[in-house]
């Protein structure tokens, strides 16, 4: 991939599966570029929020569009925390639930809710200095990214540390209904037919199964700098 001058800095792009750490290592590696955040994956739960919120069959494509149309989704990065609002509603918690995963899976695989939310990541990462996280961004949404990693653990793993996330949350979960939920999201996001799970032709890759995140963040964020040098520029 060729390394352009945008006016604030590079687009890195970090794809990979439900559980990887994605999210963490985007909001990590951000702040130690200065660059900004934009969490795709908690746009698509926002609105998955909402289609639940409304009681809208997530079947129902043409209703599901509608409140596309209407969605008001807002990233607030202030005091290095993101908070997600969806209509005005603080939902940062309340999209983090297992039933809101699976649901997220179903209408990110739609073409209305896809359109509506690769429009306004492209808006907001167009120039550059931005790190968004998801399935398809290195793939769709930003396909010319200046540097793009597909970050990956076992389901096995991944299933422990969304067990213990959720646990610690009081969610009243079992260790294996949480594997298997990792794996039926993983098989949801890899067979859609829409912007499927898939790891871009120029991505690195970076395993997480026995890493830890400082590891993990050192190596992404060493790549990173040497593809900011060479690009000239400036933090």
């Amino acid at each position: 991939m060729a390394v352009n001058a945008r006016p604030n800095g590079l687009i890195i792009a970090i794809d990979g599966p439900s559980g990887a750490g994605k999210s963490t290592i985007a909001r990590l590696l951000a702040k130690r570029l200065g660059y900004l955040q934009i969490d795709t994956g908690a746009m698509y739960r926002a609105v998955a929020f909402l289609v639940g919120q409304a009681g809208i069959d997530p079947g129902d494509v043409a209703a599901v569009e509608r409140l596309c149309n209407s969605a008001d989704i807002r990233l607030d990065n202030a005091n290095c925390s993101l908070r997600v609002y969806a209509n005005g509603q603080d939902v940062t918690e309340l999209i983090r639930t297992p039933e809101m995963s699976l649901m997220t899976s179903r209408i990110s695989a739609l073409r209305p809710v896809r359109e509506s939310m690769m429009l306004l990541q492209r808006r907001l990462g167009q120039d550059g200095g931005v790190v968004l996280e998801g399935r398809d961004i290195g793939t769709a949404v930003f396909p010319d990214a200046e540097l793009k990693f597909f970050l990956f653990a076992s389901p096995e793993e991944r299933g422990k540390r969304r067990y213990a996330e959720l646990v610690g949350n009081g969610e009243p979960v079992t260790l294996e209904e949480t594997i298997e939920a990792v794996t039926r999201r993983d098989r949801q996001d890899s067979q859609r037919d829409i912007a499927p799970l898939r790891q871009a032709e120029d991505a690195i890759p970076v395993d997480s199964s026995h890493s830890s995140i400082e590891e993990v963040l050192n190596k992404m964020e060493d790549i990173a700098r040497g593809k900011i040098q060479q690009a000239g520029t400036l933090l």
